[in-house]
This record gives structure tokens, sequence and C-alpha cells, in this order.
């Protein structure tokens, strides 16, 4: 039984070798830094079979390292991968809350309207609107929501 004890505690830095290589291979497909913490966690374990301690020991500093890393090393390499973002709303989300003006009357199931943009849409009157009165021509409108080719509008006054 000692033998194999021995064995397995003088092999351990195969397991650590393995484990590493498996997290780091598996950050590269999900890139969410929680895998290369405990890659990083992984060789601390490595490092520590050095110094001949037992591979209960090593699991420990192991997984202090993993849990430290993903706690205080993790959030700002998030914050820093992300801080360049561009959070500008495009196509379609960025026509809600657009401006525009009726072009041809607008009603619950037909109607016209050219937004500040340029753009000329198929409108009808949102169905959450306060009122759901026909909206003349030149009336000022805001974009509710857009589905399909249709342009949702409400009073720019409500």
């Amino acid at each position: 039984m000692e033998t194999i004890l021995q064995l397995f505690q003088d092999w351990a830095w195969i397991g650590w070798l393995v484990l590493m290589v498996l997290f780091f291979v598996i950050e590269i497909f999900t890139l969410d830094m929680t895998f290369l913490m405990l890659g990083l966690g992984s060789a601390a374990g490595l490092l520590s079979t050095l110094t001949g301690w037992p591979v209960w020991v090593q699991v420990i500093i192991a997984a202090v390292a993993a849990a430290l890393l993903i706690f205080l090393l993790r959030p700002p390499l998030l914050r820093r991968l992300h801080r360049g973002e561009d959070d500008t709303r495009s196509n379609v989300e960025a026509l809600i809350g657009l401006h525009g003006t009726v072009l041809l009357e607008v009603t619950g199931l037909t109607g016209q309207v050219k937004l500040s943009n340029g753009d000329t849409w198929t409108a009808r009157i949102a169905s959450d609107a306060p009122v759901i009165t026909p909206l003349s021509p030149g009336a000022p409108v805001r974009v509710v929501r857009i589905e399909g080719a249709t342009a949702y509008v409400r009073s720019a006054h409500d």
C-alpha cells in the first residue's frame, strides 16, 4: 500500500501538468478567465511538487492559489478585456426612441412616418400608447418598437 502512495507522490507532477494543460485548452474555448485561473492554480500545485510536500498539501496550495486568482485577478482582467467594447446601439435597436414626422395618417392598422435619420417607415400606433387616436400628417412621433418592416410609434408629446 505504501508503495502505491509513494508512486502516486512521485508522479503527481504529471497529474498537475495534465490538469494545467486541460484547463488552458478549455480556456481557449470559453474565454471567461475562470479556467485560466484554475490552470494557474494547477501550476502552483505543480511547483509545490518540487518541495516534496505530500499530495494533499499540494492540492490545498493549488486550491487556495486558484481561489485567490479567481477572486482577486479575474475581475480586473475581465474589466480590462471588456473596456473597449462599443455599447452604441445599431441596426433596429438604434431606431428605438428615434423621433420622426408622420407622412401619411398613422392608425392602429396603417400609416407612414419619416424618421429623423431620413428613413421612411411603414408605421402603426403602438398598442400601449395612452391614447389610440390617429396621428395626422406632420405630427411629431417617437418610435417605441420595430417589428419586421413596421415602426410602432406614439405621439412625441406622450
